[in-house]
This record gives C-alpha cells, sequence and structure tokens, in this order.
C-alpha cells in the first residue's frame, strides 16, 4: 500500500461508525454525510494513523484504514 501524504488525493473505502470534524473543537457526526466512494484531499496528517481530509461537504478526520489514494 501506498504512503498518504499532504495533498494527495483519495476516495472513502468504507464508511467509519462515525466522523469526526477536522475542526479546533471536533464534534463527531452521523456517517451518513459521506458515502463510499467519495473523494477529497489530505489536509494533514494527525499521530495514530489518522488523516484531516477535505471532502466538498466538510472536512473530517478519518483513520487510514478508510482511505485509498486515487490514482489517475
Amino acid at each position: 500500500m501506498s504512503t498518504i501524504k499532504v495533498g494527495d488525493r483519495v476516495k472513502l473505502t468504507a464508511l467509519p461508525p462515525y466522523l469526526k470534524t477536522a475542526e479546533p473543537m471536533p464534534m463527531l457526526r452521523s456517517p451518513d454525510l459521506l458515502e463510499i466512494g467519495a473523494e477529497g484531499v489530505i489536509l494533514d496528517r494527525r499521530p495514530g494513523g489518522y488523516y484531516g481530509v477535505h471532502f466538498p461537504n466538510g472536512s473530517f478526520l478519518l483513520d487510514g484504514k478508510y482511505l485509498e489514494i486515487v490514482t489517475n
């Protein structure tokens, strides 16, 4: 598996049990805000294998196991 870097385009391969917003004061949100296959851009890497990902409908913190790099 390729290493995910800041600026990479990724897609969601599975839905987590909940979504955590990537804001200074994060909030838990329902996973139905995103769909499997949704594409976003990596904003930053967080401790524990988590990434800040910007999707068209918001930015969320996601575990790397739910992400896959989009190749052209």
